[in-house]
């Protein structure tokens, strides 16, 4: 669209409108009607194209219409909204939502996935690095659908862990918000080691075996009860637990512990069940306060006693093991006195801080 510059008599001044000047006698420019219609028909053609319907009465369709076309060509807003209380957003304040929870728990409510939201993107991102409990939750009857392996529905509500934490989500307009990306997409329940004493964003806390709520943690309860890990209380070892059997569950714990990986049908270690905790290996030794010679009484019969795995032997061969036949009675020494006369092995190792992913 251009000015009328090739109708003649239009009356352009420097190819613009210009009004009529009586004092110096000079007449105003002319609208001629297929140029005002072309005007009208190219405004027109943007509010239809925005999915609007034309009304005269309402002044500011062309840039809602002009917004709509951009909604749809990307559904992320360029727009920066703060939030450091608990509230509603509004469709006008989604794209980048900087949230800070340093003075206490909060929830941010994202609104209404409906048809009249359409696709929207949004990116909801942590501030501070306080312990506050932050959840970004949708509106009653959507879902957000992250973790559907679990729960096919998803769930009403994430919670965004540490500073830097940071989630996208876009609307479907029918009642869904779905991610597009995180700041730590690693899979539910995995565990990590780190080189730093403080937990750090992304979603994991400590491997200490704490009880947590089911209904503050919804998928991480589904994940424990569908992982096949799910042992009782009083044989835990570093499996998930029920808790109470009604309101919390208990994280695996691991602290002091070394790991072993599972022999789902090797032939070490066979039999175990996923979480067991297991004894350490219990060897004995001469003291060296006596004349007398130490030994185990049964070491071929007392190996589960002992704590010894089953080897395979064909990993020593050429090894020999010699013995020496006693010429007075052998004299038990009381299980009280085990401590005596050996210990626990131990590999040479370093302790790092253990994590646990909650979401």
């Amino acid at each position: 669209m251009d000015y009328p510059k090739s109708v003649p008599s239009v009356g352009l001044v420097d190819g613009r409108f210009v009004d009529e000047n009586p004092v110096a006698g000079t007449p105003g420019s002319l609208i001629p009607a297929v140029w005002g219609n072309s005007v009208t028909q190219e405004i027109l053609s943007v509010i239809y194209g925005g999915g609007l319907v034309p009304s005269e009465a309402d002044t500011g369709q062309l840039f809602k219409a002009i917004q709509s076309i951009i909604g749809k060509a990307s559904p992320m807003r360029s727009s920066i909204t703060r939030v450091n209380s608990s509230r509603l957003l509004t469709s006008e304040e989604l794209g980048l939502v900087l949230i800070d929870a340093g003075a206490g728990a909060l929830s941010v409510s994202l609104p209404s996935a409906n048809a009249g939201l359409g696709v929207r993107d949004v990116i909801v991102r942590r501030l501070d690095n306080s312990g506050s409990r932050l959840v970004v939750q949708v509106s009653s009857g959507d879902s957000i659908k992250f973790h559907t392996h679990l729960n096919t529905s998803g769930y009403p509500f994430l919670v965004l862990m540490g500073a830097g934490d940071w989630w996208h989500l876009r609307s479907d307009g029918a009642g869904n918000w779905w991610p597009v990306g995180r700041f730590d997409g690693s899979s539910l329940g995995h565990i990590v080691f780190e080189t730093a004493l403080a937990v750090l964003p992304g979603g994991y806390a400590a491997l200490n075996g704490s009880l947590l709520s089911r209904a503050e943690w919804p998928w991480l309860w589904d994940h424990a009860q569908q992982s096949g890990m799910l042992r009782s209380e009083a044989d835990r070892g570093g499996a998930w637990t029920p808790g109470d059997g009604a309101t919390n569950f208990r994280l695996p714990e691991a602290r002091g512990e070394f790991l072993r990986v599972l022999a789902e049908g090797g032939l070490i270690d066979p039999g175990r069940a996923p979480g067991s905790w297991q004894k350490g290996s219990l060897v004995q030794g001469d003291n060296g306060m006596g004349d007398n010679i130490l030994f185990a009484t049964h070491i071929n019969s007392q190996k589960s006693q002992l704590g010894f795995d089953m080897g395979n032997y064909t990993d020593y061969v050429g090894s020999t093991v010699k013995y020496i036949t006693p010429a007075a009675p052998v004299t038990p020494i009381s299980d009280a006195d085990l401590l005596n006369h050996g210990g626990i092995t131990r590999p040479r190792n370093i302790a790092y801080p253990g994590r646990i992913k909650l979401i």
